[in-house]
């Protein structure tokens, strides 16, 4: 970018990470067990976790992405800020006393509660690794994709060892600081995050003398599509398949938020269900805050900017803020909008690292392998180890990925998510006579199935953002399939449970439900 201060960019960048490494390092000399390591003793406030569950979600998508996808559609843009807010209010509202009260480390812990043990683990496993790992790498490639914008690395070469740093820095976070240190990571991310696009905010409506009529005024004028881009339709109604697909899209968004792997983990860092609840309300303040600044910025974007110069810029959509906040503070608040942007991917990927690593030790290794009876410290030593290789897949897929259409991944964590863990939690949770076949036939079902449609889709063959463009294996119409997947797992989980001759575990069941409405027995061992 014309301009640009890359040693203003690399310098505050450089900062967060050496502030938050010391953090996590002096948070590392309190992990003395398993539930350190896994949940930070659930020593964190609802307040805190609150703040440090909106920096596990808000990623490089949420900052870069919609502002992007609101100065080139307009409202269209904002629908994901929508469904994203109204997935915290009803799905995390719904489940996360419940799943506090119940489980214990990992997701695993609640849908194998009054299973049988082995299998239900292995399957919750499988669904935790496969979805945080597309996660991982649709977030490492996007920090190579912003190189060529953000640090003027064109590349190849270069972008690559940047997703390498990234990956290198994350994997510290992990191994060193456990839960508690990238707990605080989270917190520092998310506060730069709300700082920063609050004083972009602010910086942008004064633009305008604080007038946001005639920013949106100016929009329309910058924009080709003139005063359309105030109404729905842009984007989402042009045909009925793009309806069809905009709802598909809004279930996977909704439904799939409020079953992230790195999102329910956090939970179990708090110490009982009350301060789950206060998690919740402070993580969807700071989102509505979030998200209310993403739409000034994006219409600013389309004012100031302009959608065409926007569009041809080296990051596409993505380049949105930063082309604004150059516009409006020149290098030192681009160089502010980047150093966010990279330490959003950072504390990001940190987080679903940690919930694979953990995922595989608690579930697979100590559950599976050593039927329960593992040693808490050599249990920690092989999440280390296990996050050492997530982090080389990560880092690998993302350099594989890069350059390519990485929508589909983040789609597709989602619609896996919605359609593997939601309907199999909400089961657990409600449905007395669920039992083991029923629960693997609802994750399984519903990861495959979600799987196979994606792989079929427009997302990857038959349109010029394919990631295989020139390839027509696009049977299926819909570029999000949640809307068939997660149907599907509900229906596999209610057939799984009928045609079974095994009976639910009433005494579990029992158990179950006193705990989690009540949160005895819940205490972290």
């Amino acid at each position: 970018m014309n301009g640009a201060n890359t040693f203003v960019n690399l310098g505050v960048f450089g900062a967060f990470v050496l502030l938050t490494l010391f953090i996590v390092y002096r948070a590392s000399s309190r992990n003395q067990s398993a539930s350190d390591y896994y949940a930070a003793g659930s020593s964190f406030t609802g307040a805190q976790n609150g703040v440090a569950l909106s920096g596990d979600f808000l990623s490089a998508a949420s900052f870069l992405g919609i502002s992007g996808a609101i100065a080139v559609n307009g409202y269209d843009g904002f629908l994901y800020s929508i469904g994203w807010v109204v997935a915290w209010l009803i799905g995390l509202m719904l489940i996360a006393e419940r799943l506090r009260n119940t489980g214990r480390f990992t997701m695993g812990d609640v849908m194998a509660f009054r299973m049988r043990q082995r299998p239900v683990r292995a399957a919750a496993a499988n669904a935790t690794l496969v979805i945080s790992i597309f996660y991982m790498i649709a977030q490492m490639a996007g920090a190579g994709g912003l190189m060529a914008l953000l640090l003027d690395v064109h590349s190849k070469v270069g972008q690559a060892i940047i997703i390498a740093i990234v990956g290198v820095v994350m994997v510290l976070y992990v191994l060193v600081g456990g839960m508690k240190g990238t707990t605080w990571v989270q917190i520092i991310k998310a506060g730069f995050l709300i700082l920063s696009v609050s004083l972009l905010t602010i910086f942008l409506i004064g633009k305008f003398g604080f007038d946001l009529s005639a920013m949106l005024e100016r929009a329309t004028q910058k924009s080709p599509l003139g005063d359309a881009v105030l109404s729905p339709g842009v984007k989402y109604g042009a045909t009925s398949t793009s309806k069809i697909d905009f709802l598909s899209l809004a279930l996977a968004l909704v439904l799939g938020t409020a079953s992230l792997p790195h999102v329910l983990m956090r939970f179990y860092t708090v110490p009982n269900a009350r301060e789950a609840r206060r998690s919740v309300v402070w993580a969807t303040w700071m989102m509505v805050i979030f998200y209310l600044c993403t739409m000034v910025i994006g219409f600013g974007s389309m004012a100031l900017v302009g959608t065409d110069a926007i569009t041809s810029a080296p990051g596409g959509e993505n380049s949105a803020a930063p082309l604004l906040a150059f516009k409006v503070g020149g290098a030192v608040l681009l160089g502010v909008v980047c150093a966010v942007a990279f330490a959003t991917i950072l504390a990001v990927v940190a987080g679903l690292t940690l919930t694979a690593s953990a995922s595989f030790a608690h579930d697979v290794y100590a559950n599976v392998i050593k039927h329960g009876e593992a040693d808490p410290r050599q249990e920690v030593r092989v999440a280390r180890f296990t996050a050492i290789i997530v982090g080389i897949l990560a880092i690998l897929g993302g350099i594989a990925a890069n350059g390519q259409n990485v929508a589909f991944l983040v789609a597709l964590a989602f619609a896996l998510a919605a359609s593997a863990n939601l309907p199999t939690l909400l089961y657990s949770l409600f449905w007395k006579r669920f039992n083991t076949r029923g629960t693997l036939w609802s994750i399984y079902g519903g990861l495959f199935s979600c799987i196979v449609l994606i792989v079929f889709s427009p997302a990857m063959s038959g349109t010029k953002s394919s990631v295989f463009p020139h390839a027509h294996f696009d049977w299926f119409p819909l570029s999000n399939p949640g809307i068939v997947s997660i149907p599907l797992s509900f229906l596999a989980g209610f057939l799984g449970t009928i045609l079974s001759k095994q009976p639910a575990d009433a005494d579990k069941q029992s158990e179950m439900e006193v705990r989690a409405l009540t949160g005895i027995g819940s205490g972290l061992r």
